[in-house]
């Protein structure tokens, strides 16, 4: 059964109340393939217009984004797809060098040009007809969480953020995951090698993203990626450049949360990946803040299991409705 562990705030407490509008059918929402542009390359989404949202009746609009080294059919997709039935236009794209999108440099997770393009998708959002852009805001998962709050900072024109199985490190918490000095030291030498080896030949070396036998893989005998009904899916590619492990382990995504000024919503669970970090980020907001922490939901659950999707999504609207 899927219980509520910890709520704070007054969004969160009517998301669990059951105080939220019908959702709409999957027929009047409707979904557009778009483009923009991020650092002189094109950038594929997907535009979810909610029913009655038109250019005579704009509304509130956010972008999501997902988790690293994904596509935006997986899990951006499935949320930005509850947040139209509730009455919200959501945004998800392919960052450069993944998916759809262009970019030479394949399959590399940066976060620093994922912010640049969230901030892009930000840009390009406000500008759509169908949105107020008054009442702009963004929804991170897993990774991107720390890539959307930089965004956010950075972006005036944001208005509100909540973040789900939010992935937020710091040197600290990097070196509790990652095995200590050694392990992450090890990391970075091979992520070392792979540039000197990127920059001498041209050519990208890649690894598996996930796998349940190649013990090369990134995420080693993991759900979900593993699984051809869960995130193994045709859109997205199964490779990593692990050129990435440095730039990857000196980002820090708790950094931000002491200068984030727009309200601010975190869902959560004990049993998913590093909540440390992410009670660690969320005592450090000073900005108006709520927080839900589900009970028994792992960091894969949040990404497609119908019931933590659904309890995740309900607050997250609900968030929005009293922020936007």
């Amino acid at each position: 059964m899927l219980k509520a562990m910890v709520v704070t705030g007054l969004a969160v407490g009517l998301a669990l109340s059951g105080c939220s509008a019908q959702p709409a059918p999957d027929d009047e929402i409707r979904l557009e393939r778009v483009e923009f542009s991020s650092g002189g390359e094109p950038i594929v989404g997907d535009l979810y217009v909610a029913d009655g949202v038109s250019e005579a009746r704009p509304g509130p609009a956010i972008v999501v984004t997902g988790a690293w080294m994904t596509v935006r059919q997986q899990m951006a997709a499935r949320y930005a797809r509850k947040l139209a039935e509730r009455g919200y236009t959501a945004l998800v794209f392919d960052y450069r060098g993944w998916g759809e999108s262009g970019g030479d440099r394949r399959q590399y997770e940066d976060p620093h040009a994922k912010i640049v393009d969230t901030q892009a998708a930000f840009g390009y959002l406000a500008s759509r007809p169908e949105t107020d852009d008054a009442r702009l805001g963004g929804l991170g998962i897993c990774a991107s969480s720390g890539y959307m709050v930089r965004a956010a900072l950075e972006t005036p024109a944001v208005h509100s953020i909540a973040l789900a199985a939010p992935w937020l490190h710091d040197r600290d918490v990097v070196l509790q995951t990652y095995g200590g000095q050694s392990g992450v030291a090890e990391l970075i030498e091979s992520g070392r090698a792979a540039e000197a080896e990127y920059r001498a030949t041209g050519e990208q070396r890649f690894v598996p993203a996930a796998s349940v036998t190649d013990r090369r893989a990134i995420m080693f005998d993991v759900p979900y990626y593993t699984e051809p009904d869960r995130g193994m899916i045709a859109a997205w590619r199964n490779q990593a450049d692990p050129a990435f492990w440095e730039g990857w382990l000196a980002f820090d995504g708790v950094a931000s949360a002491a200068t984030l000024t727009q309200p601010f919503l975190m869902v959560h669970s004990e049993s998913a990946a590093i909540p440390q970090g992410a009670k660690r980020f969320y005592s450090r907001v000073t900005a108006p803040k709520s927080e839900l922490w589900l009970d028994n939901v792992t960091q894969f659950d949040f990404y497609d299991r119908p019931g933590p999707v659904e309890a995740a999504a309900e607050a997250v609207a609900l968030h929005f409705a009293g922020t936007l």
